[in-house]
């Protein structure tokens, strides 16, 4: 997620890998950023900002508390963006191809697709940090927590932390 913050890009690509972001921060497929719009986001019960959407895919409600850098890319392109909807958005074949180029200027050895956006949202920035599993399942928009599961397995990194922790409390 630094690299992709840090590296410098033509507009067109610029806006791709800030989509890409978006959905890395919030978990949203392409389907269902291709439609957010203004009236998808609220202010919640909190006093944040929050994404208010059914899911395209599950018809499932999934309720999204936005993180700083989401709220920011939001509201950069809700200003610009001239549409129904708040970005920007070209076909899912096209911003795929443009994750693939970027993925080549930033030296990853991993393919960059859309879809691993969600990907990043539940391992990367939820459940590595310690959000449960239960609460990553529904901002996601999953039916079953065993689809969710797929992705904890991922990290057992944040298992060896975990109990790294509880092994202190035991010397």
């Amino acid at each position: 997620l630094k690299t992709l913050h840090g590296i410098k890009l033509s507009d067109s690509l610029n806006r791709i890998r800030d989509v890409f972001l978006f959905a890395c921060y919030t978990g949203l497929s392409y389907t269902d950023i291709s439609e957010l719009g203004a009236e998808n986001i609220k202010i919640g019960n909190d006093g944040f900002t929050w994404i208010y959407i059914t899911r395209n895919k599950t018809n499932i409600p999934s309720n999204i508390p936005l993180l700083p850098h989401a709220l920011f890319l939001m509201k950069l392109y809700g200003i610009k963006s001239k549409g129904k909807t708040l970005f920007p958005i070209i076909s899912n074949q096209k911003i795929n191809k443009g994750l693939k180029l970027i993925s080549s200027l930033c030296d990853f050895n991993k393919k960059l697709t859309f879809h691993s956006a969600r990907h990043t949202f539940a391992t990367t920035v939820t459940l590595t940090n310690g959000v449960p599993i239960e609460t990553v399942s529904k901002m996601l928009g999953h039916n079953n927590i065993k689809t969710t599961q797929i992705y904890a397995r991922v990290i057992d990194s944040k298992v060896s932390q975990d109990m790294l922790i509880l092994r202190q409390k035991f010397i």
